[in-house]
């Protein structure tokens, strides 16, 4: 078989087996797709040629819609890819795509890959010197940006092509009332968004490129061969500890390592997916390009500037969206509302990004009937360990190794399995759906594979039957009394007490006790940052954790996050190091 009809295979086993895990994982290999392969052609365009099924529907604060089938894709893509040809981009180049959800990003990435060329999605929410390092670092040639961030790359030098989109004509949107217009080519009259009156748009500023000038449709996209060990995309961490890291993956290891993402997720062909994720993060590319392309599924976007819990599930009903994933802040904040009842077509609900506690799983079972199913991976990697559809979900655990995935846990110390240690990858057999290293940085490449195993940083206990439960990572982890902490452990028994909206707990110096266990807490509406608070939160802590687990210190605080929303413990622990070491008690804190 070819390398389409090898994915195509592969995929079928697991839409086969979708829900009876074990019987996935007997049956499910990796699919041999080398040595040459093109995701955006060997597999996007071969299921795209006259499929009308919509691949992306995009809905608008206000209602406005844009929907776009799979043909219109694959050949306005093809238009974009002969035209970013035109204008210099070539096999090799790095390209950076600083877009929000709109058409033409999926639409970039597409053509990007079918150049052999390489992407670099960049969130909007960049500064103008977080910029100038990804450029720099990053080492590109071409940039891809909306017209509402343009004004940040003022200034910055280098030797990159700058591409606006969202200025001049009109932009490449489908038609509202759900006809894509196929004979019409994607041309300006085509488009059109319903219930508004579109503003005049910003005209191209001095020294960028129009994208608009794609829509000519002029050329055709050249044939170019890549191999599949070539670099497809480079992802830059949310440096949650440290500087952002640059993950480079091949035309592997994110478009066919995400046939893990799609057994997670549970969707198929037909389905409607709706993912709460930004672009230029991996989870983006995860769940809102390739597992639901490799399905042949719908990709459903809401834009909404303000969360709005009660519209969120509205548009989930009207969409009839089928499988739902959302951090679990954005669960959180949902029960927090009035829930409702289920949305009509929701069959599948997920969580994925940082661990789910299981009061929230609790909440959205008894309101809406389904089972929250956690999921686990890394920008590095694809979907590693998930409860799948089907399967008893264990309150608290992340779930299984999914199919095809190798999952070892390793005792730091030693370096040899154990029940409970730091989740790796056996690298005895290459896995499909690892990164091929970090850009420039073989050091690091090295550190993260030694001893043959890709170690993830994060730690976790697996139980007698396979089930993995996350502790926390390996440097959030902390001793006190000579008893270790789990943040996420002791952060899940206070999110149960109805003050605490949020919370991030850290180590505090103290000078008996090495450190004692604080935490940092974001209040809950209709909750004073007061003593009584303070005190209630106490009392919890005391009746719900072993005595070294108790909380001692409580300070009421807006939690430092990542532009992708992680929190930042380790700006906490620097700020009560720098407290400790000036000799100092903070004098916001409460203490018990």
């Amino acid at each position: 078989m070819n390398p389409t009809e090898n994915f195509r295979a592969a995929r079928d086993t697991l839409l086969e087996h979708r829900t009876d895990a074990v019987a996935a994982a007997a049956a499910f290999e990796w699919p041999a797709v080398g040595p040459h392969f093109n995701w955006a052609i060997d597999w996007f365009d071969a299921i795209a040629v006259g499929n009308e099924r919509l691949a992306l529907h995009i809905v608008e604060e206000d209602g406005s819609e844009t929907k776009v089938s799979y043909d219109r894709l694959r050949w306005r893509s093809d238009e974009v890819a002969a035209w970013l040809d035109g204008v210099g981009v070539q096999q090799g180049d790095h390209v950076m795509l600083m877009l929000g959800n709109r058409v033409e990003l999926w639409e970039s990435m597409l053509a990007v890959m079918k150049l052999g060329a390489v992407i670099l999605p960049t969130t909007t929410l960049l500064s103008s010197a977080d910029l100038d390092d990804r450029l720099v670092r990053g080492e590109v040639s071409h940039v891809i940006a909306d017209v509402s961030v343009i004004d940040r790359f003022a200034g910055l030098e280098g030797d990159f092509v700058r591409i606006v989109v969202g200025a001049g004509g009109s932009s490449a949107k489908s038609s509202s009332d759900g006809k894509d217009s196929n004979d019409s080519k994607g041309s300006a009259s085509d488009s059109g968004v319903s219930g508004t009156d579109s503003p005049a748009p910003a005209p191209v500023p001095d020294g960028w490129l129009d994208y608009n000038d794609s829509l000519e449709g002029l050329g055709i996209a050249p044939s170019v061969t890549v191999e599949t060990s070539d670099p497809s995309l480079i992802y830059f961490t949310s440096g949650t500890t440290s500087k952002p890291k640059m993950v480079v993956h091949t035309q592997a290891s994110y478009p066919v390592g995400h046939l893990s993402t799609l057994y997670w997720l549970g969707i198929g062909p037909g389905d409607v997916h709706l993912a709460i994720s930004s672009p230029g993060w991996g989870k983006h590319a995860w769940s809102c390009f390739f597992a639901p392309f490799n399905a042949e599924a719908t990709v459903f976007v809401y834009n909404y500037g303000r969360f709005d819990p009660v519209a969120l599930r509205e548009r989930l009903d009207e969409a009839r969206v089928t499988t739902f994933c959302a951090p679990p802040t954005v669960w959180r904040m949902l029960i927090q509302s009035d829930l409702g009842t289920k949305p009509r077509a929701l069959h599948e609900a997920l969580s994925a990004g940082e661990p789910l506690n299981p009061g929230v799983i609790d909440a959205i079972e008894k309101a809406w009937g389904l089972t929250i199913r956690d999921g686990y991976g890394q920008t590095e990697t694809t979907a590693l360990i998930a409860n799948p559809p089907g399967g008893v979900v264990v309150p608290g655990a992340m779930g299984r190794a999914l199919p095809g995935v190798a999952v070892a846990i390793v005792d730091p110390l030693t370096g040899q399995p154990a029940a409970t240690g730091e989740i790796c990858l056996d690298l005895s057999v290459e896995p499909s759906n690892l990164m091929s290293g970090y850009l420039n940085d073989d050091e690091r490449t090295a550190s993260a594979r030694v001893g043959g195993y890709f170690h993830t940083g994060d730690v976790a206990v697996r139980a007698d039957d396979g089930t993995i439960t996350f502790v926390g990572r390996t440097d959030d982890i902390f001793k006190s009394s000579d008893f270790k902490i789990s943040p996420f452990e002791v952060e899940s028994v206070l999110l149960q007490h109805p003050a605490v909206a949020e919370s991030a707990v850290v180590p505090a110096p103290d000078a008996t006790r090495h450190s004692v266990v604080k935490a940092y807490v974001t209040l809950a509406e209709g909750w004073a940052p007061d003593a009584a608070t303070a005190e209630a939160i106490f009392a919890h802590s005391h009746a719900h954790l072993s005595s070294f687990e108790r909380v001692r210190r409580i300070e009421f605080f807006e939690l430092p996050k990542t532009i992708s929303g992680k929190i930042r413990r380790v700006e906490l622990r620097e700020r009560e190091d720098a407290a400790f070491g000036r000799g100092e008690a903070i004098s916001t804190e409460w203490r018990h």
